[in-house]
């Protein structure tokens, strides 16, 4: 097993794209989170919608501003180890390197599980970094219009903990995928239509009907929200958020059970 994870996490380190794609997450999370905080600390609130369906402005107090503004990457940026984990097993299948890995490793349970534990390493590397940036431009914007950071709080420095958690679970929930799908081009867009248009319109309707908030609170994006304690939507009122314990437990969930799938169909046929 020792010999497969540090395969398979090499595997993930020594290509362009994990640098690439995280220094693109770096850019993105910081713009967002300067963005986010500049206007929200001007607004002086968020816009959402009410319980029942009715829409309205949502005053939130300076910490739940705080934590949207530091959650961003949990919010928007997943899509980013979501991806890498779901090419961890894709490229394989489309570089035709899968078979030579089949050949040094032909146990594929034992494959499949270094998979998700390598990816999920890489996935806390993301998870650190991206919300470091998201917390980085957002303080920097609040302290130049003198607001409130509360980087001298406990509670601050648990949601940053909780939401690089969060987004290593994502790259479980890549690998998962891309255990399931494994034609490259499809699994990248499945990944970007479900990450920036399904989800999000899904959890908006669902927060329009009095129960709909329970649903929506298992769908994965919501899930991942929770296991950091908060998000811009959260805050917006968009639906209920489980507990964070809860909220990692469903995203793991996600991720195992997709690869258990992937296991027991993709790995279980002859590979050449």
């Amino acid at each position: 097993m020792r010999a497969a994870l540090v395969t398979e996490y090499r595997k993930l380190v020594t290509t362009r794209l994990w640098w690439i794609l995280l220094l693109a997450m770096v850019v993105y999370m910081a713009f967002l989170s300067g963005v986010l905080g500049w206007g929200i600390s001007q607004a002086g609130g968020l816009s959402g919608s009410d319980v029942g369906g009715g829409t309205g402005t949502v005053d939130t107090a300076p910490d739940a501003v705080v934590r949207a503004v530091y959650t961003i990457a949990v919010t928007f940026g997943y899509v980013f180890p979501l991806i890498v984990g779901a090419l961890a097993v894709a490229a394989e299948f489309r570089h035709q390197t899968i078979t030579p890995t089949l050949l040094a490793e032909p146990r594929r349970t034992v494959l499949v599980g270094a998979k998700v534990i390598s990816a999920a390493a890489l996935g806390l590397v993301y998870g650190i970094v991206g919300t470091l940036a998201a917390v980085g431009a957002g303080a920097a914007v609040l302290t130049l219009l003198d607001k409130p950071t509360f980087l001298d709080s406990a509670s601050t420095w648990r949601t940053i903990a909780l939401s690089a958690l969060a987004l290593a679970l994502w790259a479980v929930v890549g690998v998962g995928l891309g255990s399931v799908l494994t034609n490259q081009v499809a699994v990248i867009v499945v990944v970007l239509a479900f990450t920036q248009f399904v989800e999000p319109v899904l959890r908006f309707v669902l927060s329009l009907t009095s129960w709909g908030h329970g649903v929506a609170a298992y769908l994965p994006g919501a899930a991942g929200e929770a296991v950091s304690g908060g998000s811009f939507y959260s805050e917006s009122g968009v639906g209920d958020l489980l507990e964070w314990w809860q909220g990692a437990l469903v995203l793991l969930a996600y991720g195992l059970g997709l690869a258990a799938i992937g296991r027991v169909t993709t790995f279980r046929r002859d590979i050449t």
